[in-house]
Protein backbone atom coordinates (compact mmCIF):
# COMPACT_ATOMS: atom_id res chain seq x y z
CA UNK A 1 0.00 0.00 0.00
CA UNK A 2 2.71 2.14 0.98
CA UNK A 3 4.62 1.83 -2.42
CA UNK A 4 1.09 4.36 -3.73
CA UNK A 5 1.96 6.91 -1.44
CA UNK A 6 2.80 10.37 -3.13
CA UNK A 7 4.68 12.23 -0.49
CA UNK A 8 6.91 15.42 -0.94
CA UNK A 9 9.32 17.04 0.77
CA UNK A 10 9.23 20.62 1.21
CA UNK A 11 12.55 20.74 -0.10
CA UNK A 12 11.59 19.23 -3.02
CA UNK A 13 8.61 22.22 -3.57
CA UNK A 14 10.99 24.82 -3.11
CA UNK A 15 13.01 23.16 -5.89
CA UNK A 16 10.29 23.19 -7.98
CA UNK A 17 9.19 26.91 -7.24
CA UNK A 18 5.69 25.63 -5.55
CA UNK A 19 4.28 26.09 -2.15
CA UNK A 20 2.10 23.93 -0.94
CA UNK A 21 -1.68 24.62 -0.02
CA UNK A 22 -0.53 22.93 3.76
CA UNK A 23 2.68 21.27 5.48
CA UNK A 24 1.93 17.74 7.21
CA UNK A 25 3.41 17.84 10.27
CA UNK A 26 3.86 14.11 11.23
CA UNK A 27 5.38 14.37 14.06
CA UNK A 28 7.40 12.06 16.44
CA UNK A 29 4.60 9.06 16.71
CA UNK A 30 3.04 9.46 13.51
CA UNK A 31 7.12 8.98 11.94
CA UNK A 32 8.47 6.12 14.69
CA UNK A 33 5.76 4.43 16.04
CA UNK A 34 4.76 1.67 14.13
CA UNK A 35 1.02 1.91 15.20
CA UNK A 36 1.07 5.52 14.42
CA UNK A 37 2.46 5.01 11.13
CA UNK A 38 -0.79 3.85 10.20
CA UNK A 39 -2.41 6.68 10.81
CA UNK A 40 0.11 8.64 9.18
CA UNK A 41 -0.56 6.72 5.71
CA UNK A 42 -4.21 6.72 6.27
CA UNK A 43 -3.90 10.84 6.38
CA UNK A 44 -2.09 10.70 3.47
CA UNK A 45 -3.90 8.68 1.66
CA UNK A 46 -6.55 10.91 2.01
CA UNK A 47 -4.78 13.67 1.14
CA UNK A 48 -3.62 12.44 -2.38
CA UNK A 49 -7.08 11.25 -3.12
CA UNK A 50 -8.72 14.58 -2.72
CA UNK A 51 -5.47 15.83 -4.53
CA UNK A 52 -4.60 18.32 -2.03
CA UNK A 53 -1.29 19.95 -2.11
CA UNK A 54 0.58 19.17 0.62
CA UNK A 55 4.37 18.48 1.59
CA UNK A 56 5.91 17.44 4.98
CA UNK A 57 9.87 18.40 6.42
CA UNK A 58 11.04 14.61 6.37
CA UNK A 59 14.57 15.01 7.90
CA UNK A 60 14.12 18.52 8.83
CA UNK A 61 11.54 18.09 11.14
CA UNK A 62 12.04 17.91 14.69
CA UNK A 63 10.84 16.86 17.62
CA UNK A 64 7.98 20.27 18.59
CA UNK A 65 9.52 20.24 22.31
CA UNK A 66 6.28 19.31 23.89
CA UNK A 67 7.42 16.06 26.17
CA UNK A 68 10.23 18.54 27.15
CA UNK A 69 8.01 21.45 28.26
CA UNK A 70 5.21 19.34 30.25
CA UNK A 71 8.61 17.64 32.10
CA UNK A 72 9.90 20.75 33.03
CA UNK A 73 12.64 21.28 30.96
CA UNK A 74 12.35 24.83 29.28
CA UNK A 75 15.07 25.06 28.06
CA UNK A 76 15.31 22.15 25.85
CA UNK A 77 11.97 23.06 25.03
CA UNK A 78 12.62 26.94 22.96
CA UNK A 79 15.64 25.10 21.68
CA UNK A 80 13.86 22.48 19.95
CA UNK A 81 11.32 25.37 18.79
CA UNK A 82 13.93 27.80 17.67
CA UNK A 83 14.89 25.21 15.68
CA UNK A 84 11.95 23.80 13.72
CA UNK A 85 11.01 27.37 13.67
CA UNK A 86 14.11 28.72 11.90
CA UNK A 87 13.04 25.83 9.45
CA UNK A 88 9.43 26.54 8.99
CA UNK A 89 10.27 30.06 8.31
CA UNK A 90 12.49 29.50 5.70
CA UNK A 91 10.48 27.28 3.70
CA UNK A 92 7.45 30.45 4.70
CA UNK A 93 5.07 28.04 6.19
CA UNK A 94 1.64 29.30 6.66
CA UNK A 95 -0.50 26.38 6.77
CA UNK A 96 0.47 23.33 9.06
CA UNK A 97 -1.97 20.70 9.27
CA UNK A 98 -0.81 17.88 11.81
CA UNK A 99 -2.14 14.53 13.46
CA UNK A 100 -1.16 14.84 16.83
CA UNK A 101 -2.92 17.08 19.60
CA UNK A 102 0.22 17.18 21.39
CA UNK A 103 2.22 18.74 18.02
CA UNK A 104 -1.27 21.13 17.47
CA UNK A 105 -1.02 22.66 20.79
CA UNK A 106 2.38 23.42 20.57
CA UNK A 107 2.98 24.72 17.47
CA UNK A 108 -0.47 26.99 17.69
CA UNK A 109 -0.18 28.28 21.31
CA UNK A 110 3.33 27.94 22.45
CA UNK A 111 5.13 28.97 19.15
CA UNK A 112 4.05 32.51 18.38
CA UNK A 113 5.98 34.13 20.85
CA UNK A 114 9.23 32.35 20.17
CA UNK A 115 8.43 33.83 16.69
CA UNK A 116 6.73 31.14 14.74
CA UNK A 117 3.46 32.55 13.45
CA UNK A 118 1.27 29.45 11.65
CA UNK A 119 -2.13 28.48 11.09
CA UNK A 120 -2.45 25.33 12.72
CA UNK A 121 -5.15 23.06 12.50
CA UNK A 122 -5.87 19.02 13.62
CA UNK A 123 -6.47 16.86 10.91
CA UNK A 124 -10.39 16.09 12.17
CA UNK A 125 -10.79 20.08 11.12
CA UNK A 126 -8.82 19.65 7.99
CA UNK A 127 -10.92 16.81 7.12
CA UNK A 128 -14.00 18.22 7.85
CA UNK A 129 -12.97 21.02 6.01
CA UNK A 130 -12.34 19.30 2.55
CA UNK A 131 -15.50 17.80 3.02
CA UNK A 132 -17.72 21.20 3.88
CA UNK A 133 -15.52 22.11 0.57
CA UNK A 134 -16.77 19.29 -1.54
CA UNK A 135 -13.66 18.04 -2.03
CA UNK A 136 -14.19 15.08 -0.53
CA UNK A 137 -16.66 12.61 0.50
CA UNK A 138 -17.94 9.75 2.88
CA UNK A 139 -20.31 7.48 3.26
CA UNK A 140 -20.25 4.01 5.86
CA UNK A 141 -19.20 2.07 3.88
CA UNK A 142 -17.60 -1.19 5.99
CA UNK A 143 -19.07 1.04 9.41
CA UNK A 144 -22.58 1.51 8.64
CA UNK A 145 -24.63 0.41 11.93
CA UNK A 146 -21.41 0.25 13.75
CA UNK A 147 -21.06 2.21 17.25
CA UNK A 148 -18.48 4.31 17.88
CA UNK A 149 -17.59 6.22 20.79
CA UNK A 150 -15.37 9.36 20.44
CA UNK A 151 -12.41 9.34 23.32
CA UNK A 152 -11.62 13.36 23.18
CA UNK A 153 -7.99 14.09 23.10
CA UNK A 154 -6.97 16.41 26.27
CA UNK A 155 -4.82 18.52 24.35
CA UNK A 156 -7.56 18.77 21.42
CA UNK A 157 -10.67 19.09 23.69
CA UNK A 158 -10.22 20.92 26.76
CA UNK A 159 -6.93 22.60 25.58
CA UNK A 160 -8.45 23.78 22.29
CA UNK A 161 -11.79 23.21 22.55
CA UNK A 162 -12.18 20.87 18.95
CA UNK A 163 -15.47 18.85 20.13
CA UNK A 164 -17.14 19.00 17.04
CA UNK A 165 -14.81 18.29 14.09
CA UNK A 166 -13.98 14.87 14.95
CA UNK A 167 -17.73 13.42 16.01
CA UNK A 168 -19.18 15.76 12.93
CA UNK A 169 -17.07 13.42 10.52
CA UNK A 170 -17.61 9.49 12.80
CA UNK A 171 -21.22 10.64 12.33
CA UNK A 172 -20.47 11.22 8.07
CA UNK A 173 -20.16 7.71 8.44
CA UNK A 174 -23.69 6.43 9.22
CA UNK A 175 -22.85 4.92 12.59
CA UNK A 176 -24.67 5.14 15.84
CA UNK A 177 -21.72 7.85 17.75
CA UNK A 178 -22.19 7.09 21.08
CA UNK A 179 -21.03 9.45 24.65
CA UNK A 180 -19.25 8.45 27.45
CA UNK A 181 -20.47 9.66 30.29
CA UNK A 182 -17.18 11.54 30.85
CA UNK A 183 -16.45 13.38 27.01
CA UNK A 184 -16.23 16.82 25.59
CA UNK A 185 -14.87 19.20 28.62
CA UNK A 186 -15.75 17.01 31.10
CA UNK A 187 -13.25 14.33 29.11
CA UNK A 188 -11.13 11.98 31.16
CA UNK A 189 -7.50 12.22 30.04
CA UNK A 190 -6.02 8.64 28.29
CA UNK A 191 -2.88 8.97 30.74
CA UNK A 192 -0.43 9.68 28.14
CA UNK A 193 -0.81 13.76 28.48
CA UNK A 194 1.70 15.94 30.16
CA UNK A 195 4.75 13.60 29.00
CA UNK A 196 3.70 11.24 31.13
CA UNK A 197 3.82 8.65 28.26
CA UNK A 198 7.46 8.46 29.04
CA UNK A 199 7.57 7.75 32.81
CA UNK A 200 6.71 5.31 35.20
CA UNK A 201 3.40 4.75 36.38
CA UNK A 202 3.22 6.55 40.01
CA UNK A 203 1.33 4.41 42.80
CA UNK A 204 -1.93 3.89 43.00
CA UNK A 205 -4.87 1.54 42.39
CA UNK A 206 -5.71 1.72 38.88
CA UNK A 207 -4.03 2.95 35.71
CA UNK A 208 -5.54 5.81 33.86
CA UNK A 209 -5.80 4.31 30.83
CA UNK A 210 -7.50 1.39 32.41
CA UNK A 211 -9.82 3.77 34.18
CA UNK A 212 -10.46 5.44 30.58
CA UNK A 213 -11.16 2.32 28.59
CA UNK A 214 -13.17 0.84 31.21
CA UNK A 215 -15.52 3.99 30.46
CA UNK A 216 -15.29 3.45 26.66
CA UNK A 217 -16.75 -0.05 26.97
CA UNK A 218 -19.47 0.79 29.65
CA UNK A 219 -21.31 2.25 26.33
CA UNK A 220 -20.34 -1.47 24.60
CA UNK A 221 -18.67 -0.10 21.19
CA UNK A 222 -17.75 -1.55 18.29
CA UNK A 223 -15.00 0.96 17.71
CA UNK A 224 -13.13 3.83 20.00
CA UNK A 225 -12.40 6.58 18.05
CA UNK A 226 -9.42 8.72 18.72
CA UNK A 227 -7.75 11.55 17.42
CA UNK A 228 -3.88 11.31 18.68
CA UNK A 229 -1.32 8.43 18.40
CA UNK A 230 -0.76 8.89 22.52
CA UNK A 231 -3.98 8.16 23.54
CA UNK A 232 -4.25 5.51 20.71
CA UNK A 233 -1.67 3.76 22.58
CA UNK A 234 -2.94 4.08 25.93
CA UNK A 235 -7.17 3.06 24.96
CA UNK A 236 -4.99 0.04 22.78
CA UNK A 237 -3.44 -1.29 26.21
CA UNK A 238 -6.62 -0.91 28.00
CA UNK A 239 -7.67 -3.02 25.67
CA UNK A 240 -5.29 -5.81 26.06
CA UNK A 241 -5.71 -5.36 29.62
CA UNK A 242 -9.68 -6.30 29.70
CA UNK A 243 -8.97 -8.49 27.35
CA UNK A 244 -11.20 -6.99 24.62
CA UNK A 245 -8.65 -7.56 21.51
CA UNK A 246 -10.70 -8.90 18.97
CA UNK A 247 -13.85 -7.70 20.28
CA UNK A 248 -13.56 -3.81 20.50
CA UNK A 249 -10.97 -1.39 18.03
CA UNK A 250 -9.24 1.24 18.47
CA UNK A 251 -8.84 3.54 15.75
CA UNK A 252 -8.08 7.14 14.34
CA UNK A 253 -10.71 9.59 12.44
CA UNK A 254 -8.34 9.50 9.27
CA UNK A 255 -8.45 5.42 9.55
CA UNK A 256 -11.67 5.38 9.41
CA UNK A 257 -12.28 7.45 6.81
CA UNK A 258 -9.84 6.14 4.51
CA UNK A 259 -10.92 2.56 5.86
CA UNK A 260 -14.82 3.34 4.56
CA UNK A 261 -13.82 4.86 1.17
CA UNK A 262 -11.51 1.92 0.72
CA UNK A 263 -8.35 3.93 -0.02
Amino acid sequence: MSESLVVPTMAEMLAEGKQPEVLFWVGCAGSFDDRAKKITKAFVRILNRTNVSFAVLGTEESCTGDPAKRAGNEFLFQMQAMMNIEVLNAYEAKKIVTACPHCFNTLKNEYPELGGQYDVIHHTEFLKSLIDEGRLTVEGGQFKGKKITFHDPCYLGRANKVYEAPRDLIQKLDVELVEMKRSKANGLCCGAGGAQMFKDAEPGNKEVNVLRTEDALEVQPDIIAAGCPFCNTMLTDGIKHQEKEGQVKVMDIAELIANAQDL
